[in-house]
């Protein structure tokens, strides 16, 4: 059985709209400046109202690239899902997230 690629699992996927994603987050919808709908910015003031809240940042990294990739995509979903499966309110963020295939590395 072969296995799809990136691609098609890329459009099989169904992104949720902002503003529904920015509800479940608490985040006033006046506050979201859409691009499209399923991209938004926030206003640099949140940060610096919540910044003494609990919250945390999990940033991951890697430097060692090989040719199957290092899983930070994977593992950065997988933590956003573990902890939203444990009742916490968190998201990801991938910035360009899989380019091995863009460079005919994967």
């Amino acid at each position: 059985m072969a296995f799809p690629s990136d691609l098609e699992i890329a459009q099989q996927a169904k992104p949720h709209p902002i503003s529904a994603i920015g509800a479940r987050l608490g985040i006033d919808p006046d506050l979201l400046e859409p691009y499209g709908h399923f991209k938004a910015k926030l206003p640099l003031h949140l940060i610096n109202e919540h910044r003494a809240s609990l919250g945390k940042l999990i940033l991951v990294t890697a430097i060692s690239p090989t040719p199957a990739g290092e899983g930070k995509t994977t593992t950065s979903i997988g933590l956003n899902e573990g902890l939203n499966k444990l009742g916490k309110k968190s998201v990801v963020v991938l910035r360009e997230p899989s380019l091995g295939p863009v460079f005919g590395m994967k």
